[in-house]
């Protein structure tokens, strides 16, 4: 709820979240973790065409893994047409070529058009997990969604497809915001911080005799070098110094304790 609630304040994009077509779904699994994808991205409604041996199925929100506001909110259709009646725009995904005047969208170009379309209502069609949509169904379809997928292996699972889909349409329609961020927790560290660092760390090495005696300058020079492209944070550097100062204390007491 919290996060609808911050995409709404965002302004996002205009954009209908499209509908979700299974086209007679074989496997609970399958359904549970389509509910599962589509929740990932904000995808809420789904159209079940003739699921295999009714619905509900035994199973099928234990696969949703939480996701059962999807569930919840499926309705069931006697055929395709009837589930694609109320819509104005249809997309259907196959992994072959169907001899078909139709535009061909990549997900990230077919979720484009989408966002292109507000006001509109929007599907995009899934086929039978072992044989995909048939060529009468995919002639109801405004156009066509398929995917880069390798030519040794073109066959997606259900879900993944949806996931795919998924992606792509919050990418498209600009809520693919990262949940966190990796920004620095301290600001840099300062000249000083650091001048005072190599200070205590050359010191340290000298007196457990880490330089050769000739070499000792450039080595502390390569050492600071080393220690710049780490782009040290004010943490960092308290971190380093209270590393050097146990060290130094177990050096002169002569050993950890």
């Amino acid at each position: 709820m919290a996060r609808e609630s911050d995409e709404k304040a965002l302004e996002l994009p205009a954009g209908i979240a499209p509908a979700v077509i299974l086209v007679e779904p074989q496997l609970a699994e399958n359904i549970g973790m389509t509910a599962r994808a589509m929740a990932n991205f904000g995808l809420s409604e789904l159209r079940l065409v003739n699921p295999k041996n009714g619905w509900p199925k035994k199973g099928v929100r234990e696969a949703a893994s939480g996701a059962t506001h999807v569930l919840d909110g499926a309705t069931v259709f006697p055929t395709v047409a009837e589930a694609l009646a109320d819509l104005n725009f249809v997309l259907a995904t196959t992994a072959r070529e169907r001899g078909q005047m139709k535009r061909v969208f990549s997900p990230e170009e077919g979720m484009a058009e989408v966002c292109a379309r507000p006001g509109q209502r929007i599907g995009v069609m899934f086929g039978r997990e072992r044989v995909g949509l048939s060529n009468d169904e995919v002639s109801l379809a405004d156009a066509i969604v398929t995917f880069p997928v390798s030519p040794d292996f073109p066959s997606l699972n259900l879900a993944q497809a949806v996931l795919l889909v998924g992606y792509e349409w919050r990418r498209a329609s600009g809520r693919a915001l990262l949940p966190f961020a990796g920004e620095m927790q301290t600001p840099p560290a300062s000249r000083e911080a650091l001048i005072a660092l190599f200070g205590k760390l050359e010191a340290a090495l000298d007196a457990a005799g880490f330089y050769p005696p000739e070499k000792r300058d450039g080595i502390a020079r390569n050492m600071r070098d080393m220690l710049h492209r780490m782009a040290m944070t004010e943490q960092d550097v308290r971190t380093f110094q209270g590393a050097l100062k146990a060290v130094s204390r177990a050096m002169k007491t002569g050993g950890a304790g």
